[in-house]
């Protein structure tokens, strides 16, 4: 009798809404295909050691968990590059099991580590996945539209209390290099001003922001919302703050800003960063749809033995590309999108 084929599922780096629904397709595809579908437990980190932890995936324990926010196979932040001899155990583990392929659920960072875990000869495809949209290669990625939702009814109930109170209200959303959630959300919520990483935000543009206050309330226009991405840059810093006195972790340039324009100005300001909220918690619609695709053109393209590819959206098609295709950095906001944004400003 002919050994079922076997195919391998993990997700790696931060999770996000929408991994759930990509793990269901690619299981239940899997099965129907005549595949066993193993779910390697935390990442890479279930690849590593002489014992590998993983989970048979089957018809059950994949049902009723397309809504579900987070990932049933758990993840981290281990990469096999930061362990010893830890490629070699992956590709160990990968033989051991008896895979045929791995597909792996992950952002820039878990794709580039993909991409060279190929080149060392694992068969890998990858699935762009980060609320940050910033993978290069595909025009959006899982778990960014529901990071953009969340983030847009958070401005919509800041702006009915800067109303109430006339006051600027900032709202401080994630992205450490690109200012994607805070252009679509501000758009969305037709934000007075967004700042991005992709922007630095001198002397001249701060003056610049002030002024559109004050010409609001000149207006008699008593309110005004402002988003900013995490990683913009204010006077050539990113600011951080301390975790447990130890670990410093991006954020606080709401807060600095909120100083700005209270020392400028005599305007009643506050800030609020909408932090982890926005990885949890029930994916949108768009976003199980795209990973319920992403998933299945995963498990097709691994049918015919065509790793090496990442599965993306381009021109709003879902298609398989060159795994290569994430080299070069993470994929900066486009700043044609961000200039429609402008035109509503103030």
């Amino acid at each position: 009798m002919e050994q079922r084929k076997r195919i391998g599922i993990l997700t790696s780096g931060g999770d996000c809404p929408g991994l759930n629904a990509a793990i269901r397709a690619v299981a239940k595809t899997a099965i129907a295909s005549g595949y066993d579908a193993i779910g390697i437990i935390r990442g890479w980190q279930g690849l590593l050691g002489e014992k590998s932890n993983i989970i048979l995936l089957d018809r059950i324990n994949t049902s009723g968990i397309i809504d579900r926010g987070g990932t049933i196979l758990s993840t981290s932040r281990t990469s096999p590059f930061d362990i010893k001899d830890g490629p070699q155990q992956v590709i160990n583990s990968v033989k051991r099991l008896g895979l045929d392929g791995l597909i792996v659920l992950g952002g820039d960072g878990t794709l580039n580590c993909s991409l060279e875990m190929y080149e060392l000869g694992l068969p890998i495809i990858g699935i762009p996945k980060t609320i940050d949209n910033d993978v290069r290669g595909t025009e959006y990625c899982i778990g960014f539209q529901t990071a953009v939702q969340v983030a847009t009814d958070a401005l919509d109930r800041l702006r009915s209390t800067a109303a109430s109170h006339h006051r600027v209200m900032i709202l401080e959303v994630m992205g450490r290099n690109a200012g994607w959630i805070a252009t679509y959300a501000g758009m969305a919520n037709g934000a007075d001003y967004i700042l991005i990483p992709e922007i630095v935000m001198d002397d001249k543009k701060i003056g610049t922001l002030i002024e559109m206050l004050t010409a609001r309330n000149k207006r008699g226009i008593s309110f005004s919302i402002i988003v900013v991405a995490e990683g913009t840059v204010i006077d050539g810093t990113k600011y951080s703050y301390n975790v447990d006195g130890k670990t410093s972790k991006l954020g606080g340039v709401g807060r600095y800003l909120a100083e700005i324009i209270s020392e400028r100005t005599d305007f009643n300001t506050r800030f609020s960063a909408l932090g982890y909220v926005q990885r949890g918690g029930t994916p949108v619609a768009y976003d199980r749809s795209l990973a319920t695709h992403f998933g299945v053109k995963a498990m097709q393209i691994a049918k015919e033995g065509k790793y090496g590819r990442l599965i993306a959206l381009k021109n709003n098609k879902v298609r398989d590309v060159p795994l290569e295709d994430v080299r070069g950095g993470i994929r900066p906001c486009s700043l044609k999108i961000y200039n429609i944004a402008e035109k509503f400003f103030g």
